[in-house]
C-alpha cells in the first residue's frame, strides 16, 4: 500500500456522520464533531467529562450504566434509544449503540456512537426521569414484565408509569403509545 492509499483512520473518525466518542469508566476519552455538535458542545468540550453531562439526570446516568452492564456481559455490545440531554438542557430522543474493547471490563475502555432521532420521535411530553427509562424500553417492545425486571420494579409500579404515559400522550392502547413515543402516531 502507498502513502495516499493509507486510510487515515483519525479523519474518519472526525468526520463520521454520526457521533462517535472513545471512552473508559464512562469519560470520554475522545469524540467527533458530530457528537459534539449533537449535544451542544464545542469539539474537545467533552474530552475528559463523564456520559453524566449528556443525560437528562444523574439518577437515569446511574440506572443505565446498570442496565448496560449485564448486557455487555452477555453480548459484548450494547444498543437502545433513550432520551439525552443537550447542553441546553433540550431533551432528544438519541439512538446509542457501545462495544466494550475488552469483554472483561463491560464498561471500560469502549467505542459509542450517537444518532439523533428527534426528527422522527420529538419529545412532546413533560416526562419524570422514570417515565423517560419506561418509554425507552417500551419502544423496545419490552412488556410490563420484562421492565419490572430490568429495572427492579414492581410489575404493578411498571403498569402505573404506562398508564401515566398514556395520558400524557392521550394514547387509549398500549400499541398506540408506542406508534406515538416513536413519533409513528
Amino acid at each position: 500500500m502507498t502513502q495516499a492509499e493509507t486510510i487515515d483512520y483519525e479523519m474518519i473518525f472526525q468526520h463520521a456522520p454520526v457521533g462517535m466518542c472513545i471512552s473508559r469508566d464512562r469519560v470520554i476519552e475522545a469524540c467527533n464533531g458530530a457528537l459534539a455538535s449533537m449535544f451542544g458542545y464545542t469539539a474537545g468540550h467533552l474530552h475528559g467529562r463523564s456520559f453524566a453531562v449528556l443525560y437528562p439526570t444523574m439518577d437515569e446516568f446511574l440506572r443505565t450504566g446498570d442496565r448496560i452492564i449485564p448486557i455487555m456481559n452477555a453480548r459484548g455490545r450494547y444498543s437502545d434509544e433513550r432520551i439525552m440531554r443537550r447542553a441546553n438542557g433540550e431533551l432528544f430522543w438519541c439512538h446509542v449503540t457501545g462495544r466494550a474493547l475488552s469483554p472483561s471490563a463491560p464498561l471500560g475502555a469502549g467505542v459509542w456512537t450517537f444518532e439523533d432521532v428527534s426528527e422522527k420521535r420529538p419529545v412532546s411530553a413533560h416526562l419524570t426521569p422514570r417515565e423517560r427509562e419506561i418509554a425507552a424500553l417500551l419502544v423496545e417492545g419490552k412488556t410490563s414484565k420484562v421492565i419490572a425486571r430490568e429495572t427492579g420494579l414492581s410489575p404493578r409500579t411498571v403498569e402505573m408509569h404506562r398508564a401515566s404515559l398514556m395520558r400524557k400522550f392521550a394514547a387509549s392502547t398500549a400499541v398506540e403509545l408506542v406508534h406515538k413515543l416513536v413519533g409513528a402516531g
